[in-house]
């Protein structure tokens, strides 16, 4: 019975899915280990201001239904998280690589610090520390965790979500997901 459950689950989730065939197909060398789709993933969204970022490849990691979450603090204190499609972020990446004050005529890249990985059977959870800068010379300007979820489906790792939190004063990055001192 419980299986039975499991497959209506299953097609009842299925049936409203984005169709795969539209979506741009991964290079292997991208998808076919963790370390490749995290690695991938950072290199896409990182580049100079005069270098549009290439989000077909982005899209290509990425399950067609994986959400992206930004989590923070408006103004008057309340604690957000906004979610979004993979196109959704395409969209909001491009207009803010060209319009956001902070990267007029400078670049934007973020490298992973440290990491912490659970995988069981097809799933993984990864904790991975970001830093992020406007010159790769530069100091970071802002760190912080993605929480990225992803799926081996036997061929290649998906993408299902990158769900993160920009380290602030009232959270502090702690010990265990720092990087390991000299």
């Amino acid at each position: 019975m419980r299986r039975l459950v499991f497959a209506l689950a299953l097609l009842a989730a299925s049936a409203g899915a984005q169709d795969a065939a539209d979506w741009p197909e991964a290079d292997p060398v991208d998808v076919a280990s963790l370390d490749a789709l995290i690695e991938t993933v950072y290199a896409v969204i990182s580049g100079p201001a005069t270098e549009e970022r290439d989000w077909d490849r982005f899209r290509s990691l990425h399950h067609p239904e994986a959400r992206l979450i930004p989590t923070g603090v408006t103004p008057d204190g309340e604690r957000i998280a906004r979610v979004m499609s993979v196109d959704d972020y395409v969209e909001l990446g491009s207009r803010t690589f060209r319009e956001a004050p902070i990267f007029q005529g400078k670049g934007f890249y973020e490298v992973e610090a440290a990491r912490r990985v659970e995988r069981y059977g097809s799933i993984a959870h990864v904790w991975s520390t970001y830093e992020s800068r406007l010159d790769p010379a530069e100091e970071p300007f802002a760190r912080g965790i993605n929480s990225m979820q992803a799926f081996w489906d036997g061929e290649r790792w998906n993408m299902l979500s990158i769900f993160w939190h920009q380290e602030d004063e009232a959270t502090p990055i702690p010990v265990p997901y720092l990087p390991e001192g000299p």
